[in-house]
């Protein structure tokens, strides 16, 4: 990539891909966050510099810069993504650290955040918008739908299908050839055995609906 990169959101996640681009000596331009007491601040000695419906900014991006959407809450993930693609025509770049290893069969969309040390595996789909937690492990041919989040640690097993906007919680581990609904939930540690259906949250060892 040669264009520097401007980030749209400067809390935690905004840090993360401060750093995962930094990692890979791509120039971070600006962050761009609506709380008004992060404006004037640094992340990685890159400044916040405004709000993400900031004109001044937004209309270099698909010209001069790249741009990245860095929250977790997928509502505003969502409507960021859509911004852009409707005032700049631009989908969001991809944020892959460059300690986290991908298999070069893996096939991998658009506005996806890879941690370091998370590992994606052989023919392994990752759709677009997805945030892959520092050291998750994604098996081989496993397909990852858009706006999914795998938590820090986790484990999909191959051949695991998890569908748009569910939520795997850190340490979770999805054993072979379930499939994850819907925008799901899955808590922190639980161990999936069985399906889960659209909307459901389930938790525990096995994982039973909450």
């Amino acid at each position: 990539m040669e264009n520097p990169v401007i980030i749209l959101g400067a809390s935690g996640l905004g840090r993360v891909a401060v750093d995962i681009f930094q990692s890979n000596d791509i120039m971070v331009y600006c962050l761009l966050d609506d709380d008004p007491s992060l404006h004037g601040k640094e992340i990685g000695a890159v400044a916040i510099v405004g709000t993400t419906d900031n004109e001044e900014y937004l209309r270099i991006i698909g010209e001069k810069c790249e741009a990245f959407v860095a929250t977790d809450d997928n509502r505003l993930r969502k409507s960021l993504v859509k911004m852009l693609a409707e005032k700049r025509k631009k989908m969001p770049v991809n944020a892959i650290h460059k300690q986290a290893f991908i298999e070069p069969s893996a096939s991998i969309g658009h506005g996806n955040l890879i941690a370091m040390q998370a590992a994606v595996g052989s023919a392994v789909q990752i759709g677009n918008h997805c945030i892959i937690h520092a050291g998750a492990i994604i098996d081989y041919e496993a397909v990852i739908s858009d706006f999914v989040q795998i938590g820090a640690g986790s484990v999909v097993n191959s051949k695991v299908t998890i569908k748009e906007g569910a939520f795997i919680g850190s340490g979770v581990t999805i054993v072979s050839g379930v499939t994850i609904g819907k925008k799901a939930r899955i808590g922190a540690g639980s161990v999936v055995i069985a399906d889960v259906a659209d909307g459901e949250t389930v938790f525990g060892v096995p994982a039973k609906k909450v």
